[in-house]
């Protein structure tokens, strides 16, 4: 009996290490720092747009709310590409100061993120995601805003998708 209670506990364990969330109720944004948010600029190329779209049509599919994308969660989206790119994995490093600074700016309560690597199409990484149980959460999570970046590595080709929501 003890040895199925931990392998339970096992996968379970293995599940919630797959995606990344974060909750706070803590502060409350300056106002510098939430006016640098709110103007951020972000010009998404066509496989974000597309992403952005199917991610919404599914949501709205099961009955949730569509998401509000928001320019300075793409910029962090980004940015997590781009340290992916240089290191050449697909990982969720430095997560927790990403979703600081995302609930710090933005007074966001909760936040959530995919990360996805080498899927040749948005709606292959889309299915891959709702595929994996922790990544499935976070798409039909409690969220209100999101961000997505789509990045190719100019040397292997592979593409690198990070997806941010955000409870605001």
């Amino acid at each position: 009996m003890k040895k199925i209670f931990y392998g339970m506990m096992f996968v379970v364990i293995l599940i919630t290490m797959s995606s990344c969330s974060a909750d706070t109720a803590d502060g409350k944004a300056d106002d510098a720092t939430t006016a640098e948010a709110l103007t951020s600029n972000y010009t998404y190329n066509p496989s974000e747009l597309e992403l952005i779209q199917r991610i919404n049509d599914y949501r709205v599919s099961v009955g949730l709310n569509a998401l509000e994308r928001i320019n300075f969660i793409s910029n962090k989206c980004e940015q997590h590409n781009e340290y992916m790119i240089a290191n050449n994995v697909a990982d969720h490093n430095d997560f927790m100061s990403r979703s600081e600074s995302i609930m710090k700016a933005l007074s966001a309560k909760k936040v959530g993120e995919n990360v996805a690597r080498n899927y040749k199409t948005s709606e292959a990484a889309l299915k891959a995601w709702l595929d994996s149980p922790g990544h499935k959460k976070n798409i039909e999570g409690d969220f209100t805003h999101f961000g997505i970046s789509v990045s190719t590595d100019s040397a292997t080709g592979y593409k690198y998708y990070t997806n941010i929501f955000a409870k605001i």
